[in-house]
């Protein structure tokens, strides 16, 4: 019976999100609550909230300093010359932009924290999605998929839950998936191609506007290329117009999608702001400290800094207070949803009976009926329960049959492209939540792509042996 109610409850969560019939921080506490109360524990929710509220406050700590941090990093241009950097690249074309999300959600996973990733993510391309009217999900569902990808590195969380559940070395189960890893990620970009590609068709190849930067214009600053509207002396980006490419790179000067003139820049600071983010990341990384207390000391930090008068450092935290507030009350409503879930004992039920009903036939393929399992299994319960309640178990049925723990570990990881879109993922809140798009938007958009994801990379790893 719990295992029915733990799947009909996660469904009906996803299908009210998905349809817009309830908000996703109303139905993460109001749905869990009504099955609590049907499971008939319901005089125990308070006792299942306070647990998951506890379990999930240093990651909302993390969570709230980190926005406070990064948005101040963005306010005092840290991050201009990413954007500028993508915008040479780019130059206005859909195709381009898309791609290039993909390998800026790459390169700063690198880090390690999905969180961190998106909120650096949204924060260089979100302006210039909105400024050339392309489609959002596309950039949250790129984000999360790459981030996904990126997400097994040891350091990352997955492997080294995987080392520590079953006893091996961490670089032991990461090396060896690297090219079945690389092969995924390289899918993602081919993804990402494609979705540029629509994109492009759907836009055109777009002109930028000589009235771009003002603020106050209210007509379409974009035009199709192939429209007839463009103008004289206007410059057909990314396109095979007239243009020299000085004419490019004035118009790309032109189109700027952070005011270079907004009064928080601190130039003279640039480099003392660069060294504390690296600092911050790298002690990530080495994990010196407890990442919500990094966060807070380098909010802290800053602030001080960069916006030494009180007023100033209040209009900071003014301005990012509504990122905060959705987030943190996303990742605390989150947490009556996974505390009534474990408490109920739904999530125990549901992973004996997935492992139940493996076939005794599948034994000797019990590396791929991992890796298989591992995509709904990473998408309905939290990493912890998977990796420390899940993969032990089958484990143990597929050491009976002559596969190793090593590989089993590796197909574990399999479902990680698909797991950073889980209800049950804080950072997914912040990467849909700073972008302003809909949970529901953004899970019908990337389910499909991040689970062929997974295929591409359980593939890879068959074919080269790993699995």
């Amino acid at each position: 019976m719990l295992t029915i109610l733990g799947f009909a409850m996660i469904a009906t969560f996803l299908v009210l999100i998905m349809m817009k019939k309830m908000s996703p921080i109303a139905a993460l506490v109001l749905i869990p609550a009504l099955f609590c109360v049907f499971v008939g524990k319901g005089a125990k929710l308070g006792d299942y909230v306070i647990d998951g509220v506890t379990s999930l406050a240093p990651t909302a700590a993390m969570l709230m300093f980190a926005i406070v941090y990064f948005g101040v990093m963005i306010d005092v241009g840290l991050f201009d010359p990413i954007v500028r950097g993508i915008l040479k690249f780019a130059k206005a074309d859909p195709m381009r932009i898309v791609v290039g999300t993909a390998i800026l959600a790459a390169i700063v996973s690198l880090d390690g924290d999905g969180s961190t990733t998106f909120m650096i993510t949204v924060s260089a391309m979100y302006p210039l999605y909105k400024r050339l009217k392309m489609s959002l999900v596309v950039m949250t569902g790129v984000a999360a998929m790459a981030n996904g990808v990126m997400n097994t590195l040891p350091w990352g969380g997955p492997t080294a839950r995987a080392a520590t559940a079953l006893k091996l070395d961490a670089s032991d189960i990461f090396v060896p998936m690297i090219p079945a890893l690389a092969v995924g990620l390289v899918g993602v970009f081919v993804m990402s191609y494609f979705f540029g590609l629509r994109e492009r068709r759907r836009l055109g190849v777009l002109t930028l506007d000589e009235v771009l930067v003002e603020e106050k214009e209210s007509e379409t600053v974009l035009v199709g290329a192939g429209s007839g509207s463009a103008g004289a002396g206007k410059t057909a980006v990314g396109g095979s117009g007239s243009g020299t490419d000085a004419e490019d790179d004035g118009e790309q000067e032109r189109f700027t999608v952070l005011d270079p003139q907004r009064a928080t820049l601190r130039p003279k600071l640039y480099w003392f702001n660069a060294l504390v983010t690296v600092t911050l990341l790298t002690a990530m990384i080495m994990e010196w400290l407890p990442i919500p207390v990094l966060f807070m000391l380098g909010a802290a930090l800053v602030l001080t800094v960069n916006f030494p008068h009180i007023p100033d450092q209040k209009a900071r935290l003014a301005a990012h207070a509504d990122n905060v507030l959705n987030v943190s009350g996303m990742v605390f409503a989150a947490a009556v949803f996974t505390g009534v879930l474990q408490g109920t004992g739904m999530v125990d039920h549901m992973a004996r009976w997935m492992v139940d009903v493996i076939p005794e036939g599948m034994g000797p393929h019990m590396a791929l009926v991992t890796g298989i399992l591992s995509l709904p299994l990473t998408y309905f319960m939290s990493n912890d329960g998977f990796y420390f309640g899940v993969l032990p178990v089958l484990a143990e049925a597929g050491a009976a049959h002559g596969v190793s723990p090593l590989e089993m570990a590796r197909a574990s990881l399999v479902g990680q492209p698909l797991h950073m879109s889980s209800p049950l993922v804080p950072a997914v809140y912040v990467l849909v939540g700073m972008a302003k798009v809909e949970f529901g938007d953004h899970t019908k958009f990337v389910v499909k792509w991040a689970a062929l994801t997974c295929l591409i990379i359980l593939g890879a790893g068959i074919l080269f042996g790993i699995i």
